[in-house]
């Protein structure tokens, strides 16, 4: 059975995902088999794994760092919200239905069976296990029957090394009030302090260090710095929503939607030079876009009636009859139809008037479709006519079925499609057309399509073509490539401020 170590956060966003993928990386390098694990995660931000199985998109990245493909086993449990108090839940890649908080909360002690499963079955299969906790462990109000800090780590008999961000001001009390607030027995877990995101000279740090060390018992490990790299995020919470962004030569939009998920398929953009890539989130910040992206989201019907509110749908429309380019993803695709229809409670359980650029009907079903694709698109005209033919791979994640209600020569699928499914994976791929294009507007289910450098290279050749610019010198942008330094970047920094040894004697000795 692999060894392993568990890495907990004194709140969220310390920063324990990064740590996690970048000590992956790091046992990755020294020669070991190694791959993340994390019981339950929270996010609107999801990953489709070969066999169509749906998990966090944290532990994924986690599984790219460790260089070993995704699998559900990582991640056996994730709440995808769906309102402020309800969630969709997903056991093993597969919808078990919504939940409230409180429902949840009094169910969740059923699912440590199937946790312990997954755990030990990746444990048998790799030399190491990195852990990761959700939130902070010194919850008081959610420690009775906890299955993903302090209960995870005593399930899993993994020692702990608690990360804390001093960034935000206040690391030495939150360190102790958490390591304070926990019981003797999960005290005693704690075999090691990560300090994160520091900017400054360390050699000021010292004392508090060693006061902290007194007043713990518990050794500092490391002060990792503040690191400028840029990992796929996993929630509403990232850095790149708040980022000031001027308009370039190829300015694009994406709507915030309140429960958007996926937004890291536009991530490819933000590495194109030429091009800005903004979050908007109200009508005053929209201005005058190249292109306006519907991107995912876990409660369409309900983020439809938000653009409405915000008085963004009137705008996006007029945007799209003087021709801006409207691209709609998942959820988005879904507004952009003539109508939505929910027979089975999915969402809201009624029918709702679309944003009507796409002459398409949606209902919702029950099911769910997860899958990964490979597609190219069909032959387009105006303003994305040198998209035409270009090839792609990416994944769907939806509940419905959208038809196609217009004429044909006014209306087509947007792209040919082959679905790789668990029924698949062995056997011949599926085909089929996918997605919907109506002049300058176009929606299709597939996400990560924009990862593809040909694609997002076409689609800015094709929007600088339509402002009468050169598109020859276009900057190429390989995402792929790009992640893979960032996974090198993380694991020397990591390396570099982190007792790896310690790390290593910590799991050897194991709780």
């Amino acid at each position: 059975m692999a060894k392993s170590i568990m890495i907990q956060g004194t709140m969220s966003n310390v920063g324990k995902s990064w740590i996690t993928a970048g000590l992956c990386r790091v046992f990755k390098q020294q020669g070991y088999k190694v791959a993340p694990f994390k019981a339950q995660n929270m996010a609107l931000n999801s990953y489709v794994t070969k066999e169509g199985k749906e998990m966090g998109r944290a532990q994924a990245i986690q599984a790219e760092a460790a260089g070993i493909e995704p699998n559900v086993l990582m991640n056996p449990i994730l709440l995808k919200p769906t309102s402020e108090q309800g969630s969709q839940l997903i056991v093993n890649g597969e919808v078990l239905g919504n939940m409230s908080a409180a429902e949840y909360f009094n169910y969740k002690t059923k699912l440590i069976p199937l946790i312990l499963k997954a755990y030990h079955t990746l444990a048998a299969q790799n030399d190491l296990i990195v852990v990761e906790g959700a939130g902070s462990p010194a919850e008081i109000n959610l420690k009775q029957d906890d299955i993903v800090n302090m209960g995870m780590a005593k399930m899993a008999k993994s020692p702990v090394l608690l990360v804390a961000d001093i960034d935000r001001g206040g690391v030495f009390a939150s360190i102790y009030g958490t390591i304070m607030l926990l019981d003797e027995d999960e005290r005693a877990l704690i075999k090691g302090i990560i300090i994160n995101k520091f900017r400054g000279d360390v050699e000021i740090l010292r004392p508090g260090l060693k006061m902290i060390e007194e007043r713990t018992g518990i050794p500092v490990l490391g002060v990792v710095p503040y690191l400028h790299i840029d990992l796929e995020d996993e929630d509403s919470l990232a850095d790149r929503f708040s980022k000031p962004q001027r308009a370039k030569t190829v300015d694009i939009a994406v709507i915030r939607l309140p429960r958007m998920t996926n937004f890291t398929d536009f991530n490819t953009f933000e590495l194109i030079p030429e091009v800005s890539l903004r979050y908007v989130s109200t009508a005053a910040e929209l201005h005058n876009p190249d292109m306006i992206i519907l991107p995912g989201t876990n409660n369409t019907m309900g983020d439809l009636l938000w653009l409405r509110q915000k008085g963004l749908e009137g705008l996006i429309k007029k945007k799209a009859a003087s021709g801006t380019l409207i691209f709609g993803v998942g959820g988005g695709y879904q507004m952009l139809g003539e109508s939505l229809e929910d027979p089975y409670g999915v969402e809201a359980g009624e029918s709702l008037k679309g944003m009507g650029l796409l002459k398409a009907k949606t209902v919702f079903s029950r099911d769910k479709t997860r899958s990964r694709v490979l597609g190219r698109f069909n032959k387009l005209d105006g303003v994305l006519a040198g998209l035409s033919g270009v090839s792609f791979s990416g994944y769907e994640i939806y509940m419905g079925i959208t038809e196609n209600k217009g004429q044909a020569e006014e209306q087509k699928a947007l792209t040919q499609i082959e679905i790789t499914t668990e029924e698949t994976v062995a056997g011949q791929a599926k085909r089929k057309a996918e997605g919907l294009v109506c002049g300058n507007v176009l929606g299709c289910y597939v996400h990560g399509l924009f990862e593809e450098q040909q694609v997002a290279s076409a689609i800015i050749q094709c929007l600088l073509v339509n402002k009468g610019l050169d598109a020859l010198n276009l900057t190429p942008v390989d995402y792929q490539e790009y992640k893979e330094r960032q996974y090198n970047k993380l694991a020397t920094a990591i390396s570099k401020n982190v007792d790896i040894k310690a790390i290593h004697k910590i799991m050897e000795e194991g709780v």
